[in-house]
């Protein structure tokens, strides 16, 4: 395998069954109490601004969006991220972050936020939001909620609990 054989493709539902056994194989059954996946149920992920790397026919990394809101704010929650264990440490996962941060700008997202590590996605583009702005559906560690804005004053906009935007019950301009 060489990094030059790995492409990067919008997702499709034929890649489901390869995203899930990869999210599967990374976070294990007990992702389905996670906070970030509570608020994916309530609506899921949004195909056109998700993206799988594939080394031939092969899945081998995956990073889905989820539109989501939180007071008067609207984002992109980003995740989950799951890369082989074959393939990881080689840059895949950086990429398809780098993918989805081009995508979620051209289509528009003021904002993306995520649940994860700040050595990891700080290099990336996000910084830490102030605690106690938000909070999630189920418990979280507050120091790992995560943005990158995109449009100046979208972040402080996200305020309350973060929910899928099809449950959001504040008018998109409030």
């Amino acid at each position: 395998m060489s990094l030059a054989d790995v492409k990067y493709l919008p997702e499709t539902p034929a890649h489901d069954p390869e995203i899930e056994a990869i999210n599967d194989e990374a976070f294990g059954p007990g992702r389905f109490v996670l906070a970030a996946y509570k608020i994916r149920e309530a609506g899921g992920h949004e195909r056109a601004l998700s993206f799988v790397a594939v080394d031939g026919d092969l899945v081998v990394a995956s990073v889905r969006m989820t539109r989501i809101a939180a007071g008067a704010g609207r984002a992109l929650m980003l995740g989950p991220l799951a890369v082989r264990p074959a393939f990881k440490n080689l840059g895949i996962g950086r990429r398809l972050v780098a993918i989805a941060l081009e995508a979620a700008a051209k289509a528009g997202a003021p904002a993306v936020m995520l649940v994860g590590d700040e050595p990891y996605y700080g290099p990336l583009g996000f910084k830490r939001i102030p605690r106690g702005q938000i909070s999630m559906p189920r418990p979280v560690d507050l120091d790992r909620l995560l943005s990158h804005e995109i449009t100046p004053g979208a972040v402080a906009r996200l305020m309350g609990e973060v929910g899928h935007a099809s449950q959001a019950r504040v008018a998109e301009h409030a």
